[in-house]
């Protein structure tokens, strides 16, 4: 992408890869760099990256991402939260967490006949990054986005430790991998 772009308004940002809350001025310049999963990777000053929420698109100049929502009807299963994580990506590899094998379990209970909780755990490429909350965030809305999910917890996990061998095949032919 790297389309360079003066914000139009305020907005919050999250600095990559601290996961500090920032505010980006009116005016600032920033570049695109990544359009994935609902949110925008933006090269603020000095070569730093930003995350941008889909809903401050317009701050952007640009139209918020279409709703990836599953219309899915009936019981949730795993695949289909699993589908729903893949619109989670890292915010510094375009990969989604799935396919990066950041997930590690996932498992949909039933509550009670129409309602079901997601658990999951994850974790991240370093256990120093900052995104951990961010991530675990965005990949509670998601799951809690689906019909008949009516709760979800996300643990973020350190073990086992995440390699490279946890990657998708896809995820590896993507990145040049091989």
């Amino acid at each position: 992408m790297n389309e360079v772009v003066e914000l139009r308004r305020d907005c919050r940002a999250v600095l990559i890869p601290s996961g500090r809350l920032a505010v980006l001025a009116r005016g600032e310049h920033v570049a695109l760099t990544q359009q994935l999963g609902g949110s925008f990777t933006v090269e603020i000053r000095h070569g730093l990256l930003a995350r941008i929420d889909g809903a401050d698109a317009d701050a952007l100049g640009v139209e918020p991402p279409a709703d990836e929502q599953s219309e899915a009807c009936g019981t949730p299963d795993v695949e289909l939260v699993l589908d729903r994580l893949r619109t989670v990506f890292d915010p510094e590899i375009p990969v989604n967490v799935v396919d990066l094998g950041l997930v590690y379990t996932c498992e949909v209970i039933a509550v009670s006949p129409r309602e079901h909780r997601v658990e999951v755990t994850m974790s991240m490429t370093a256990p120093g990054c900052g995104m951990g909350d961010v991530l675990r965030a965005e990949a509670t809305a998601k799951i809690l986005e689906l019909p008949g999910i009516v709760a979800a917890d996300v643990e973020l996990v350190w073990e086992p430790p995440w390699d490279l061998s946890r990657m998708s095949e896809a995820a590896r032919l993507q990145l040049g991998m091989w």
